[in-house]
């Protein structure tokens, strides 16, 4: 029996007539159709062994197809149950097979990458019984961190190139603020303003609530002083929670986590996360800017061999608490999209209910670890993330509550696109050291990237901040000397004066501003609501690439 076109389940009686079938077959058979279910043309990634009745099959190979892998997936499990191993044994055999990860490291353990593993009897017997020839090895890693905090090469991104949809995000702001974020930013592009870092964005939202601002902004109502200071104010909160080192130049290139090593090995990103606690949004909220920045740059490769760059989104559940609809909008056709980019995403969370369904149903790799059903909820939980799985001779609740640490329940696309057979699976275990490795070889790792020359010293190039503050000076310039000249011209002929036409532009304003208004900076018919969807530059998340360097 399958799921049905929508792939929801039987009926309970056709269910349970379905489990009686199957309860028939020994366990050896039902590893046999296991086994013959992950046999696959091209090169995959082996994941463990199945588990029937208790007993471990070691010929019942459980793998996923390597050119499957951009079909996107979730890696999910209560805490302590071995995500974090199976992020590092997916990582290991990605390198090996040439192909780039990017990892987020929240508690430290994957730099474990850099360190062989070591033997010992209870390993090998248990890597032995699974059908695992176990060998220790280290594999190339580069570490990052956001702005330099922490161990790692750090990453940066400008305010402009951010967009303001995921700076919202980050600084918590509703609907109307968003609508007023987005005029200063679209303010800034037309007038080239660089918004690099927070003190540029500063400078344009003062800029726009001054008189002149004011005048610049009518057709489209202005900027209200009000949501200006709210806007202000969580910018400073921000900047104190550290995010001012995130923001900056020079900039991150997301095509740096598309690299290989000398020996054709997938270089592993990994970004160390050591306040992730301090800046939940900032750091889910990132993640997704390197997607949707890689969405945007990446030519189309359709169906390849092998993936571009695979992806784990660790935390996913901080990326979707309290999204707006347009920030879930963008999610979601970011995530259907990127695939034909050959990049494969993986969600890493505690229970598949985190992931919003038009989300979910996109995941079609499922590595399913312990869940744990001591409460109502819980309960409703395991049953939601059974439900979710095709239909199998396994009693799935008893599977997920029941797999120890290590094991999972599996179940992925094959490469005729339809799921294989639910494995209750005991994972292999990783060639590199399970936990941190030591200070100074993460360190000794950072001091020899080769990213470390072009991305370790922060820039203030001349952006907004500057270019406001030199007009302004330049201003008040011509205000002290159109005075003076005036003074001198009514001393020599208050008649003359009299006689000349009036200049372009009235009052005490100078022409060097109203200049501006012969070549309009916006549009009488451009409406706020209407800017990031008529911004060519921008993307889905109203993300800019700008290239200066």
């Amino acid at each position: 029996m399958t799921p049905d076109s929508a792939g929801t389940l039987p009926p309970p009686r056709a269910r349970a007539d379905y489990s009686g079938a199957m309860a028939k077959k020994s366990p050896a058979e039902r590893a046999e159709t296991i086994a013959n279910g992950y046999v696959f043309d091209g090169s995959s990634l082996a994941l463990g062994a199945a588990l029937v009745d208790g007993e471990v099959f070691p010929d019942a190979q459980v793998a996923l197809p390597l050119r499957m892998m951009n079909r996107h997936g979730l890696v999910a499990g209560a805490t302590g149950t071995g995500k974090t191993i199976t992020l590092q044994v997916m990582a290991e055999q990605l390198s090996e097979a040439g192909v780039p990860t990017f990892l987020a490291d929240i508690k430290g353990d994957l730099t474990g990458l850099s360190t062989a593993g070591t033997s010992s009897e209870k390993l090998l017997e248990r890597t032995a019984s699974i059908g695992m020839d176990w060998e220790s090895k280290t594999y190339p890693v580069d570490y990052f961190s956001l702005g330099g905090k922490g161990a790692g090469v750090p990453i940066r991104a400008t305010v402009s190139s951010f967009g303001p949809l995921l700076l919202s995000r980050v600084l918590g702001l509703n609907e109307t603020q968003e609508s007023s974020l987005m005029l200063v930013f679209h303010y800034a592009d037309k007038k080239d303003l660089e918004l690099d870092d927070l003190k540029d964005l500063r400078a344009v939202i003062g800029h726009l609530t001054s008189d002149e601002g004011k005048a610049e902004l009518a057709d489209l109502g202005g900027l209200n002083s009000a949501t200006a200071g709210v806007i202000l104010r969580n910018l400073v909160t921000l900047e104190t929670q550290g995010g001012d080192r995130f923001f900056g130049e020079p900039e991150f290139d997301t095509a740096e986590l598309l690299r290989t090593a000398e020996d054709g090995r997938g270089v592993i990103s990994c970004l160390e996360l050591p306040s992730l606690l301090q800046q939940p949004l900032l750091f889910s909220t990132f993640l997704m800017w390197l997607l949707a920045d890689l969405f945007e740059e990446l030519p189309e490769v359709g169906d390849a061999d092998k993936p571009k760059l695979v992806f784990f989104l660790d935390e996913a559940h901080l990326l979707f608490k309290d999204a707006s609809k347009a920030f879930m909008d963008s999610i979601t056709t970011t995530v259907r999209l990127i695939r034909s980019k050959g990049v494969g995403v993986f969600f890493v969370t505690q229970t598949p209910q985190d992931v919003p369904s038009e989300v979910l149903g996109q995941l079609a790799n499922r590595v399913q670890h312990a869940l744990r059903a001591f409460t109502p909820d819980d309960a409703k939980a395991l049953r939601a993330t059974a439900s979710t799985f095709p239909h199998s001779d396994y009693d799935l609740e008893e599977a997920i509550t029941g797999a120890g640490t290590g094991e999972a329940i599996v179940t992925v696309m094959n490469e005729k696109g339809a799921p294989t057979p639910v494995a209750w699976t005991r994972m292999f275990s990783p060639r590199s050291k399970m936990g941190a490795s030591a200070g100074d070889v993460v360190d000794e790792v950072v001091a020899g990237s080769s990213l470390l020359g072009a991305y370790g010293t922060a820039e203030d190039q001349e952006s907004a901040y500057e270019k406001l503050k030199a007009d302004s000076a330049r201003a008040e310039r011509s205000d002290g000397g159109e005075r003076a000249a005036g003074g001198r011209r009514r001393t020599e002929s208050t008649g003359d004066a009299a006689a000349r036409p009036a200049p372009k532009g009235t009052g005490s304003r100078p022409a060097s501003r109203t200049s501006r208004q012969d070549n309009p900076m916006v549009d009488a018919a451009v409406k706020v609501a209407g800017i990031l969807g008529k911004e060519l530059m921008r993307g889905l998340f109203g993300t800019r690439r700008r290239r200066r360097r």
